[in-house]
């Protein structure tokens, strides 16, 4: 019994001995391997956390507090018009004529009424003298405007000059040392980076709202309704945007302009989570434009490309149609090259697949159509596209839509006739057996607006000079001295008719 006793209280002191020697050696072991210098985090160690401290929160207060005060509140009114419809052949609804806010006017071809309108929207100052950028759609046809800054002073403004292409105008205001935004660069912009949208939406006073970079080169064909030639290439962002933002800023988070907000996507009209801004880029260029020569000096490249992403169909057809090797993302698909244009003076042809211009990577044709819109006609571009496999470098003179190098000139008799014309389509020109002409789209707030001619008026001649297109009727106004004969008819109608409008001063 003593013996059995005495073997287990020797078990039991070599278990305990056992045990602390495993615990001091596991010890040991454990604090040489996973230990490092300086009580930093062990390299093998699993986190999240990149480096030794956690990431900074974004401020945005000091984008915000830098950038507002540019921002301004603009406000326009235009006036109630008396359009005169006597000399205008129409199909009209009696019943709707009688009963309509102009009674007996409509009905007897009289004078039909256009009430007062206002709206408003935003504007950014880009220097300290008062000119401001905004969207064209802000002040096109206005006939006053009004700016108000943070700082509750009002001004009235006037237009320098607008573009209705990349839907940005320049308007000004007399006064002198204002704060202003320094641009940025939206080539710099990165998908995912920290963005403000600052405006006045719904006619609230200044708001900021944040967000980030969702796309780039985006192309919502939103500008086809103020332009033939419409130039899209959005920075996209899921920043609220609403009515009243339209010419306000998009900052980067060190308060530097890199677009200005124009659009947004939605079933409502109102935000839903997308919103679009003209990249700064394309600002910078427009508006040194309109400052400098009156007008934009835009350049053409002169192709056909392929607008969108393509289906395996559509490569196969058009691969066989030009006899071409096509691999969809590789670049921009020259699908035809317009004659007279800078790609055919440069040897451009069709199938050509346009990968850089001017040093810069494209992938897609809003990519494309941005990059040749900072030019000016008359500018050498050198770009590398693939054909039949290899890469070629051609060295392009960009030409204006004219097709020459000549820089465009403004016409003030053209400011003066105000309005929006447009080249017809094909398919008008046809159906009226003409060649071509010019239609009026909107009367504007000019000299056209106060004539007996109405929307949609074809013009086909300009003191008996045939016109066209829009670059016709230009080049023919410019050599009126002041009272001018637009002679044309309306679609649908029987007839020509023939208006007189003064232009003088």
């Amino acid at each position: 019994m003593n013996l059995n006793f005495k073997n287990v209280l020797a078990i039991i002191g070599i278990s305990a001995c056992t045990t602390l020697v495993s615990v001091w050696g596991f010890t040991r072991w454990n604090n040489s391997s996973f230990s490092t210098d300086n009580n930093k985090l062990p390299g093998n160690y699993a986190s999240f956390i990149h480096g030794s401290a956690p990431t900074a929160t974004v401020d945005f207060t000091p984008a915000a507090n830098a950038a507002s005060p540019a921002v301004v509140h603009i406000k326009t009114k235009t006036n109630a018009k008396k359009v005169d419809n006597s000399n205008q052949p129409r199909q009209r609804n009696p019943f709707f004529d009688f009963f309509g806010d102009d009674n007996f006017g409509d009905f007897f071809g009289g004078p039909r009424i256009i009430p007062e309108q206002r709206a408003s929207g935003s504007g950014v100052l880009i220097t300290a003298d008062g000119y401001i950028v905004t969207n064209n759609h802000v002040v096109n046809g206005a006939d006053e405007i009004t700016v108000t800054l943070t700082n509750k002073k009002t001004y009235k403004a006037k237009v320098i000059g607008a573009d209705a292409s990349s839907d940005l105008a320049v308007i000004k205001i007399d006064e002198s040392s204002l704060p202003y935004l320094v641009y940025g660069n939206s080539d710099d912009v990165k998908l995912g980076q920290w963005v403000l949208a600052i405006g006045y939406p719904l006619n609230l006073d200044v708001t900021i709202t944040a967000g980030i970079i969702s796309a780039k080169n985006r192309s919502i064909d939103i500008n086809s309704r103020q332009s033939d030639k419409p130039l899209e290439s959005f920075l996209q962002t899921d920043a609220a945007v609403n009515q009243g933002n339209s010419g306000g800023a998009l900052v980067n988070t060190n308060g530097e302009l890199v677009g200005i907000n124009s659009a947004i996507m939605s079933p409502t009209g109102s935000y839903a989570g997308y919103s679009y801004a003209i990249p700064v880029n394309i600002v910078k260029k427009v508006v040194t434009d309109i400052v400098k020569f009156g007008t934009v000096q835009r350049a053409y490249l002169g192709v056909s490309m392929a607008q969108e992403e393509l289906s395996d169909e559509q490569i196969k057809k058009i691969e066989g149609d030009l006899n071409v090797k096509y691999k969809a993302g590789e670049g921009v698909l020259i699908t035809s090259v317009l004659e007279g244009g800078a790609a055919k003076a440069a040897g451009l042809k069709p199938g050509d697949v346009v990968t850089k211009f001017n040093g810069a990577t494209i992938k897609t044709a809003p990519e494309l159509q941005e990059q040749v819109s900072r030019f000016k006609p008359g500018d050498k571009v050198a770009m590398i596209v693939k054909r039949n496999g290899k890469e070629v470098v051609i060295d392009v003179i960009l030409k204006a839509k004219l097709g020459t190098t000549d820089l465009a000139k403004s016409s003030k008799l053209a400011e003066k006739l105000g309005g929006k014309l447009e080249t017809i389509d094909k398919a008008t020109a046809q159906k009226n057996d003409i060649e071509g002409g010019v239609i009026v789209k909107e009367l504007g707030s000019g000299v056209l607006s106060k004539s007996r001619v109405e929307k949609g008026f074809v013009i086909t001649s300009v003191n008996d000079e045939e016109v066209k297109n829009v670059e016709d009727f230009y080049e023919a106004l410019k050599k009126t001295s002041g009272s001018v004969k637009l002679s044309g008819f309306y679609p649908g109608y029987y007839g020509n008719y023939a208006f007189m409008l003064n232009l003088k001063d």
